[in-house]
């Protein structure tokens, strides 16, 4: 398979190693004199990862004083819009780009920034955490079929759980989204009707449900509205104390969600990785693990995330020389130091591997035809 590498993503490891995993090989590349004049690297996009990304901001910030980052959360839809547009430095994706979109933005490299997992949240007064789903049982919620909380094929998988008599509200994105890209990629795999008469995408026509704008939008909506359910990227459940389910997976487990189960879904997911100026609409964890009957203990919704950035800089306006250093060094430091911060807000940290794959790609970048990393 010309232009991929296989990489297995063992990466419970990674979790322990902690921040000297990555330091030493991040010096090399970025400089400690600082520039000159203030710089603003613009990027936005994707909301998955807004919270690392906006933390990365902050401590980079610390770094280099005279370097602000700055990332709008905007959907995936929308950062691969602007990234096309050339009116950012670098967009957030959630879905890689597909051949068409490819086709729009060419010579566009796939940087993946971290992994993590998209969760059904619900509001149901008196009900914790640990409500037991299916993706059989989600698609139905999702294509308005299971309309109550009762419903029988519900209270089967929960015993014990006085579910109410209430009728589920239902709450989707409104925008275009990565993270409805990795929701509606998982009920395809499950379900033979949501893949024939919904689809995936980052967008969808939804056959029913309230939309909120962003993974935040999605948080509120669930949190105002009883007896509602949705879904979102994990770190915006914990962040706002929002019960989560646990999900099916391929092996037959009701799934928790956790740094833990996110890791195991990479574990035991064979993803391929191509060439960071090559195809990735093919690269997916959640297609990986939907018929792995022996990843036990992966939660089944999980996913890279990514940034695009073009192979060569010069093709944006504005952009100069010293933007583009600037913009190559950060990125360094994110892929390397910045997954220190991973953990904390719930992401899992980027395997060797991976890290390993992500600097060759960003060795790629030039200015004027100029490789900015040696």
């Amino acid at each position: 398979m010309k232009g991929k590498i296989a990489i297995p993503l063992v990466i419970v490891a990674v979790i322990a190693i902690g921040a000297a995993a990555y330091r030493g090989s991040t010096s090399e590349h970025i400089s400690e004199q600082g520039p000159e004049q203030e710089i603003s690297l613009n990027g936005a996009g994707a909301t998955f990862p807004f919270p690392l990304i906006d933390k990365w901001a902050a401590e980079y910030n610390k770094i280099k004083p005279k370097i602000f980052v700055n990332y709008q959360g905007i959907g995936s839809g929308g950062g691969i819009r602007q990234h096309t547009e050339k009116t950012v430095y670098f967009a957030g994706t959630d879905a890689p780009l597909t051949p068409a979109q490819a086709e729009n933005a060419p010579n566009t490299l796939h940087i993946p920034i971290t992994i993590g997992g998209v969760v059904p949240i619900y509001n149901l007064p008196g009900i914790p955490k640990g409500l037991r789903f299916t993706g059989e049982i989600l698609a139905d919620i999702y294509l308005g079929r299971i309309t109550k909380w009762n419903d029988a094929r519900l209270t089967a998988i929960n015993p014990g759980v006085n579910l109410p008599d209430q009728s589920i509200v239902v709450v989707r994105r409104s925008d275009g989204s990565g993270t409805t890209f990795i929701w509606t990629s998982f009920l395809s795999n499950v379900s033979q009707e949501w893949k024939n008469n919904v689809g995936r995408g980052t967008s969808v026509n939804w056959p029913t449900g309230l939309g909120g704008k962003g993974n935040d939008g999605v948080t509120a909506l669930v949190q105002q509205t009883p007896y509602s359910i949705g879904y979102v990227e994990f770190t915006f459940a914990k962040k706002n104390n929002l019960p989560c389910g646990y999900v099916r997976n391929a092996a037959g487990e009701f799934v928790e969600p956790t740094i833990e189960s996110f890791a195991k879904a990479a574990e035991y997911a064979a993803v391929i990785l191509p060439r960071g100026d090559a195809s990735w609409a093919d690269v997916s964890i959640v297609d990986s693990l939907a018929n792995n009957t022996r990843a036990r203990g992966a939660y089944p919704i999980t996913s890279f995330s990514y940034l695009l950035v073009y192979k060569e800089l010069n093709v944006l306006p504005n952009m100069n020389e010293n933007i583009a250093g600037a913009l190559v060094n950060f990125l360094w430091w994110a892929v390397h130091d910045g997954q220190n911060y991973a953990e904390n807000l719930y992401y899992v940290p980027l395997p060797p591997s991976v890290v390993r794959h992500n600097e060759e790609t960003l060795r790629m970048i030039t200015f004027n035809g100029r490789q900015l990393l040696k």
